[in-house]
């Protein structure tokens, strides 16, 4: 296979995968479909073209109830799809570059395809590097937070194509964290690659959906709009349960940390360990200096963390791994961190404004400001980006 991820089970005979739809089918349950997997729609249209691809390990097909999958890039170079670059964002084309690690550009071992980051150099296609490009296909797994920077990518992604007279095609994928919108809302003088855009933390919104409204709220640094099309997902709402087969980057490993990812996505802001250096990424908290207590652990260099805050010290802490699913932020476990972190000891880091996405939490932190507080401060901008939202929704 071309990248770490490997199938769960052999792939199965046709008439294991048809049993398989007919259980399901009697169940009541419908398999949700991407838009990667629709290929009778987007294909006919990238017939007879020169493409770029943005994608990295997550941009697959599943087959057989998640099981097993082909690559988007290998599905479509079968299909006699003429596929002349691809884009990689953070983390790079296999998902194996730590967090912030500038990634290089390179040459598809497997296929032959030159893979341009866009994460090292530039993190807007230039266009040079689109020069006889007839369509771009954006194809990567979200998890619908805000400081997660795939969505930056795509902002860029639809700036330079917009420029450049280039159709984007986006293959929507489900949001594992589209149930809820909260959390504090991006003050834009804080804009950066880790907040672009005036939304709350959590969004509620899929990829594809969130395309539309970057076009539609002219949020591009254009007077262009992109020429955009969402391959939409079948059977999804934003109630669905998703579970990610491949983790959408090294830190997110399975659903727990998707899930607290927005809650202990706060503490990559300052100098508290979340987990890295670990093998329970955002499944826990804590530092050096700590008071004592039962449980604890010792962050040490591996995949996708080779420098992990406190590395080799023992970091006193709170354990999530057991937590039920949230529906909302957690704000308390950042009270709780700022509140056993010593005076004397720094607990802002130099990033923390930019990942909250204004000044205010800090200094509501500083002042003592109750979890219940904070929480109401977010509602009234919460409330403003709702009525923006539901004019791009595409699911229920």
């Amino acid at each position: 296979m071309m990248f770490s991820c490997k199938p769960a089970k052999p792939i199965k005979t046709e008439s294991e995968m048809e049993k398989n739809a007919t259980e399901n089918h009697l169940k009541g349950e419908k398999e949700i479909l991407t838009g990667a997997a629709q290929t009778y729609i987007y294909v006919p249209t990238l017939l007879s073209k020169n493409i770029a691809i943005v994608a990295n390990q997550t941009s697959v097909i599943f087959k057989d109830n998640n099981e097993s999958y082909i690559h988007l890039v290998d599905s479509l170079l079968a299909l006699d799809i003429a596929i002349k670059k691809v884009f990689s964002p953070e983390h790079g084309f296999r998902g194996t570059a730590d967090a912030s690690e500038a990634v290089a550009d390179g040459i598809d071992k497997k296929t032959g395809v030159p893979i341009v980051s866009l994460y090292g150099n530039n993190k807007k296609p230039t266009q040079e590097q689109l020069k006889g490009i007839d369509v771009v296909v954006f194809d990567i797994q979200d998890v619908g937070v805000r400081f997660y920077t795939y969505i930056s990518t795509l902002h860029y992604v639809m700036e330079a194509c917009a420029e450049a007279g280039i159709p984007v095609i986006v293959l929507d994928r489900p949001n594992p964290n589209g149930n809820y919108i909260d959390g504090p809302t991006l003050e834009i003088e804080h804009k950066s690659f880790v907040g672009m855009h005036p939304v709350p933390l959590v969004y509620g919104m899929t990829i594809g959906e969130y395309a539309t409204m970057i076009n539609g709220e002219n949020w591009l640094n254009t007077y262009k709009k992109c020429f955009l099309t969402v391959i939409p997902l079948k059977n999804y709402t934003h109630k669905s349960n998703y579970h990610l087969p491949i983790r959408p980057s090294p830190n997110l490993p399975n659903d727990v940390a998707i899930n607290l990812y927005p809650s202990l996505g706060f503490f990559e802001g300052t100098t508290i360990n979340a987990g890295r250096g670990t093998e329970f990424q955002f499944q826990r908290y804590g530092a050096p200096f700590f008071p004592e207590s039962d449980f604890s652990y010792i962050p040490q260099p591996n995949f996708g963390s080779k420098s992990p805050k406190h590395e080799g010290k023992v970091c006193y802490g709170v354990d999530l791994e057991n937590t039920h699913k949230l529906s909302k932020i957690n704000i308390q476990w950042l009270i709780d961190a700022y509140q056993k972190t010593p005076e004397g000891e720094t607990f802002f880091g130099s990033t923390f404004t930019i990942h909250v996405g204004n000044k205010m939490l800090e200094e509501q932190l500083k002042n003592g400001v109750s979890a219940k507080k904070i929480r109401e401060s977010w509602q009234h901008n919460i409330n403003s980006f709702k009525k923006i939202r539901e004019k791009y929704l595409l699911y229920e």
